[in-house]
């Protein structure tokens, strides 16, 4: 195999990586705190008022590290969704499962996971975001949940 650039020959292979990693999270710890209380944080700028989700450490709008934690209200409405068949191998032992992003009225969009039946979804759909342990990883995390 050759380089398309550079005409460079090339050595591909490919097999399967397992990763085992460990990230600090120290600065957004309270984020994980709040999912033990059943709650879902946000950082929100005390310089700008820009309010971030997932939280940040620091504003990427203005660059301060002046931040205050903000509960998400846990009310927001269905953007847009689909049904992941195709799973990456770290979830291959899940069933098809579907992911959405949905609006808070925060003002900010949720990426998540969302429960019940797709079949009865549309953009718009109600939903409301809430504090779940997955199995069998056992991790708190939170997902989409439709209210109508």
């Amino acid at each position: 195999m050759f380089d398309g650039k550079t005409g460079a020959a090339l050595w591909e292979d490919r097999r399967e990586l397992r990763l085992r990693y460990q990230i600090s999270v120290e600065r957004i710890r309270k984020f994980y705190d709040g999912l033990r209380e059943g709650r879902v944080l946000a950082t929100r700028c005390r310089s700008c008022g820009e309010l971030h989700f997932p939280p940040q450490s620091f504003c990427a709008r203005c660059g301060s590290e002046d931040m205050e934690w903000v509960e998400l209200s846990g009310e927001g409405e269905l953007l847009t969704f689909t049904v992941i068949k195709a799973k990456p191998t770290s979830f291959s032992h899940y069933g098809d499962y579907t992911v959405g992003i949905a609006r808070m009225p925060e003002g900010v969009n949720v990426l998540a996971w969302v429960s019940g039946d797709p079949g009865k979804l549309r953009v718009g759909t109600r939903v409301r975001l809430r504090v779940v342990r997955r199995e069998p990883e056992n991790y708190l995390t939170y997902e989409l949940q439709p209210t109508e």
